[in-house]
């Protein structure tokens, strides 16, 4: 059951408001003042809060801005009550971060309306979606309804690519998100000297392309090429824009959806800038071990082309050859099958990975 937290001075609106609460099956908390109702709000983390603007000592707007600060409270939502209805009392209670505004006297049903709205609002932002074509959909649909549309009902058709197929390439109109349901994909940038800068190993549950959605140009920032047998989920960019267009908050929870693995490509950049080949080696090589590329001892991981490898760490393809061969002699890492790479001594590369 939910639970609904009233501030209100006026003791004939507070207890109606909470009767017709408790008949819609709500728990409601009451409180006569700013002060007590902070700490109530404290103390018991509603799901909601409706609050008085108009009210002796602390008013409606310092208890917003007072919950806003604290951690356990900034993010419940809330609703201003008032018989105010002044554009400017609406437009500031608004611009503190209110959720809704209701004017005395109000209708039974624009006050269950408003609550109703609200927690669904609350739960949507609350979820976290799998990252997988699932979570997709069911991130789509909910923001669908959520912007009051039709839910998007769409079906995503996969496509299967073979190995050194091209899923787009850098410069061409960007169309698509793609979704990698299996296999692997490499994707890249071309330097002035025709070389590659290998950008990202994409697996299962990845997204390809996410950040040249949002560039300006409406180009792919970079080129994606199949490493290995992939089944490949395209969704189309109108669905992603309709998404980052319609409603900020709703952009934002899609974009965090789909960008996590952007923070490890900015601090991939950091680490070609600053960091020596061998340690920049070293965590590519740890980057592909946690993400199941290569594995241990004689569980053999991919066969990951020296170049494409060379392309990641920001270095000559000599070199890094020249780098595994050092490694391989210290007893780092062997090598299995058809020149796969296997970790023999985690905890040595980790410390190269570390300090050089």
């Amino acid at each position: 059951m939910k639970k609904i937290l009233i501030i209100e001075d006026n003791q004939d609106v507070r207890e109606n408001t909470a009767d017709l609460l408790e008949l819609a099956h709500y728990q409601v908390v009451t409180s006569p003042d700013g002060a007590s109702g902070i700490e109530k709000a404290r103390n018991l983390a509603p799901d909601l809060i409706i609050c008085d603007i108009m009210m002796p000592g602390i008013d409606g707007y310092q208890v917003l801005e007072t919950l806003q600060r604290e951690e356990r409270t900034a993010k419940i939502p809330f609703i201003f009550l008032s018989a105010k209805a002044d554009r400017t009392d609406v437009r500031k209670g608004m611009n503190l971060g209110a959720d809704d505004y209701l004017t005395k006297p109000f209708e039974e049903h624009e006050l269950l309306e408003a609550v109703s709205t609200r927690l669904k609002k609350h739960e949507f932002f609350q979820r976290e979606f799998s990252r997988d074509l699932r979570g997709i959909n069911e991130f789509l649909q909910e923001a669908s309804a959520y912007l009051n549309r039709e839910a998007i009902e769409k079906t995503y058709y996969s496509k299967n690519y073979k190995p050194r197929e091209i899923l787009f390439m850098e410069g061409n109109a960007a169309h698509h998100l793609f979704f990698l349901k299996s296999g692997l994909v490499k994707t890249y940038k071309s330097t002035e000297g025709g070389k590659e800068l290998v950008t990202g190993i994409c697996q299962e549950g990845e997204f390809v392309g996410q950040l040249s959605m949002l560039n300006p140009n409406n180009t792919y920032l970079e080129t994606a090429t199949i490493i290995e047998p992939s089944e490949i989920y395209s969704i189309p960019k109108a669905d992603f824009v309709h998404l980052l267009e319609e409603n900020r908050e709703v952009s934002q929870k899609f974009i965090e959806l789909i960008s996590s693995d952007l923070i490890d490509a900015q601090q991939q950049l950091v680490n070609l800038a600053y960091s020596p080949v061998r340690q920049r080696l070293a965590r590519a090589l740890l980057k592909l071990q946690r993400a199941g590329l290569i594995q241990n001892e004689t569980k053999e991981g991919i066969d990951i082309a020296r170049e494409d490898l060379a392309g990641m760490v920001g270095t000559a393809t000599e070199t890094a050859i020249r780098t595994l061969s050092e490694l391989k002699e210290e007893g780092v890492i062997g090598m299995g099958k058809s020149r796969r790479i296997l970790i023999l001594d985690r905890k040595r590369l980790e410390q190269i990975a570390a300090f050089g």
